[in-house]
């Protein structure tokens, strides 16, 4: 560009600081009668978004009047696109609002440039010079609006994970932190509620494949929480039953994943967290499934005595446990059927693909290595716990 040139554009930018307050004032009815239906500045105080068009409108003439440095790194846009991203407004309300504040420099311009000998060849150099920086800050004001973007939702990612946190712990006793909570993630305080413990598969995909979209599609609201090893449903089921919405996540299951009994309001989500851990627990290793604990109270008072359980099999199943592996694996599997099919040899046997008589033989040892009966309702509690108590063992081996 030639010198004379640039003295001459900067000469009309200098000439238009005289009119900086009926420009900024231009500016700001342009903002809200151009092009109503695009503009969302409710958040801004009236005040404020003058005194911003103004430094706007007055750094466009510092750059055409300057030697500044690249306007896409400007501090004055950057500042402006930071505060409103806090605010809520729209990006595209800001860069029209930039692109208008372009236009009126650009008339102030020309009209200054009657008053103001330039050459017709210095009014198109000040156009391009003008729209440059208008292009620059423009960028400036993207860039800083995205990172701000960008940190707020860093920021409500981390109150969330807190709050969630805190929930689980126990914080929603206290009714302010419950209704605070409720609030934050729009859900009822006084509702049925269903905690979901998915244990990701090793490869890092999910035990339960997509369960918000499927809640959501059937009206039903959810808050899925990421903690370490575990991700944590929570699930609002208004006026459903809980086998029924967990009917519809069942599908979804490639890993393991358990259920809490329903329980009432936010203030017993921590309790219900903690029953649908012990209800992943007792599920083996392998296993793929969503249980739920109603149907796993045997194990889940197992788990939660240990010691208790490994006396249990010790005293009710250990002269069995002592012998060889193929002998003891066989009876072992022959009660377990025995017992499932309602203590029926001829159903346990088709089950076993061997013959009634062959089940029989084998109750007939187990009665004499347990020197006991097999029959009695005490005897099959018994034994049904022990064999539950040795099945949950091997399982979480």
């Amino acid at each position: 560009m030639q010198s004379n040139d640039s003295a001459d554009f900067r000469a009309l930018a200098e000439a238009c600081r005289a009119d900086l307050p009926a420009l900024t004032e231009k500016l700001i009815t342009a903002v809200f009668t151009d092009n109503p239906e695009w503009t969302d500045y409710t958040s801004v105080p009236r005040a404020e978004l003058r005194d911003a068009c103004g430094r706007y409108l007055a750094r466009v003439l510092d750059r055409l009047s300057t030697a500044a440095p690249d306007p896409e790194t400007d501090e004055v846009a950057a500042a402006i696109g930071g505060h409103r991203a806090a605010q809520g407004v729209p990006l595209e309300a800001m860069l029209r609002t930039f692109r208008l504040g372009g236009r009126i420099v650009w008339e102030a311009l020309l009209d200054r440039a009657e008053t103001v000998a330039v050459t017709p060849h210095a009014i198109r150099a000040t156009g391009t010079a003008m729209w440059t920086v208008i292009d620059g800050l423009s960028s400036a004001l993207s860039t800083a609006y995205r990172n701000t973007e960008l940190d707020m939702v860093g920021r409500d990612e981390r109150r969330r994970y807190a709050l969630i946190e805190d929930l689980l712990a126990g914080r929603s006793h206290d009714a302010t932190f419950a209704a605070r909570t409720g609030r934050e993630f729009n859900i009822p305080l006084d509702n049925g509620y269903l905690v979901i413990v998915a244990e990701p598969l090793p490869d890092g995909r999910a035990a339960l494949s997509g369960p918000e979209t499927v809640l959501t599609a059937l009206g039903i609201r959810s808050v899925w929480h990421n903690r370490g090893e575990v991700v944590i449903g929570l699930v609002s089921l208004a006026d459903r039953e809980a086998d029924v919405v967990l009917d519809h996540l069942r599908p979804l299951a490639r890993g393991r994943a358990a259920a809490s009994p329903a329980v009432p309001g936010l203030a017993n989500v921590d309790s219900a967290h903690n029953l649908a851990q012990v209800a992943l627990d007792v599920m083996p290793a392998n296993a793929v499934g969503l249980i739920s604990l109603n149907d796993r109270y045997p194990e889940a008072l197992l788990l939660r005595s240990p010691d208790l359980a490994e006396l249990l099999v010790a005293h009710i199943l250990g002269p069995i446990l002592v012998l060889q592996p193929g002998d003891r694996d066989g009876l072992i599997g022959t009660l377990s059927e025995w017992l499932a099919n309602n203590c029926s040899a001829a159903n346990a046997a088709v089950r076993l693909h061997c013959h009634r008589n062959t089940v029989l033989n084998r109750l007939q040892r187990i009665s004499a290595l347990l020197d006991r009966p097999l029959e009695g309702q005490r005897t099959y509690l018994e034994l049904s716990l022990a064999l539950s108590a040795l099945e949950l063992s091997r399982g979480r081996a």
